[in-house]
């Protein structure tokens, strides 16, 4: 009988071998997963095809992008509601918007040509965007050379931004994600913080959750919220129990379900560190890890670890 992860009504098995990758092609490490509107999984990877595309049962579809991003700091996807995707690159700080077969629509931001860190003006190592569906607006978190987030029209024309560095309500330590609901409040991981910050559209702060061990990955999925929470960081690198874990909230800020061993690893149930979140039509959960980066890079020889795995709802 297959082992069960969660709780309460969201419960999931571990679906092993997903997906089948060919031979050619090298992941590296997975920054980030998104489902588009026909359940098709884009992967966003470091290595040589930046982003793999599968259908949910682990086929192969296609791969596209080679050129556009950086050679290993590609670090956030969001596939909005028309299937288009935003990839965040902290490595040439800029988004770019992808159409679905993978031509540029847009890219916002100089390339190759940060801001000076700290100085609140986009970009200084953006790591993830998404988009408000009411009105098209752009929101990107601005997260390792900024403590901001900034925001644009669906043109990719700049409007407003807030935050800045610090502990406060309405300021960031490192704001790695973002998520939007129906009522266009902005959610905002503030990872080294241990929070998720909710605004308004026009950066009001609204409230806080708090005590989310490093919040990494989010994505919202009908009326809940699901986080994906890194491994600890200096000597508690590798300390039980703080992080490597999924956790899924309703709006109000609830924890409803968690799983993830106290052990990393790359068994059932197990992660090294979750960097990415996406859910299909189905309730399944995909996490994709920056297991390379984490925990490969640094083994005798170094290794190419499993950065993906999807978990299906039962």
């Amino acid at each position: 009988m297959a082992q069960v992860f969660g709780n309460g009504s969201f419960t999931y098995e571990h679906v092993e071998g997903w997906p089948h990758i060919p031979a050619d092609i090298t992941l590296l490490e997975c920054p980030g997963v998104g489902i588009d509107s026909q359940d098709n999984v884009f992967l966003l990877t470091r290595g040589k095809d930046p982003i793999v595309v599968f259908d949910k049962e682990g086929n192969f579809i296609n791969t596209f992008g080679k050129g556009l991003f950086s050679e290993n700091r590609t670090h956030g996807l969001y596939v909005a509601h028309d299937d288009t995707l935003l990839v965040a690159d902290d490595g040439i700080h800029t988004i770019q918007k992808i159409s679905p077969s993978g031509e540029k629509i847009m890219e916002i931001g100089e390339r190759n040509n940060p801001k000076p860190i700290w100085s609140g003006d986009p970009f200084n190592r953006p790591t993830s965007a998404a988009i408000n569906p009411s009105n098209g607006d752009i929101y990107v978190s601005d997260g390792y050379g900024n403590s901001r987030i900034h925001v644009y029209t669906g043109d990719g024309e700049y409007k407003f931004s807030w935050g800045s560095p610090g502990i406060d309500a309405g300021q960031f330590m490192r704001p790695h994600n973002i998520a939007v609901d129906e009522k266009s409040n902005i959610y905002v991981v503030d990872r080294e913080a241990h929070r998720v910050q909710i605004f308004d559209q026009q950066g009001n702060f609204l409230r806080m959750w708090n005590n989310i061990h490093r919040p990494d990955s989010m994505v919202l999925w009908q009326d809940h919220i699901y986080i994906g929470e890194l491994n600890g960081m200096g000597g508690l690198d590798d300390a039980p129990g703080m992080g490597h874990r999924v956790g899924i909230y309703d709006l109000d800020g609830n924890l409803v379900s968690r799983f993830g061993e106290k052990e990393e690893g790359d068994g059932p149930g197990q992660f090294f560190a979750p960097h990415g979140i996406a859910v299909d039509s189905e309730g399944s959960i995909y996490v994709s890890e920056v297991s390379y980066t984490i925990r490969g890079s640094r083994m005798d020889p170094p290794r190419e670890l499993r950065s993906i795995s999807k978990y299906k709802r039962v």
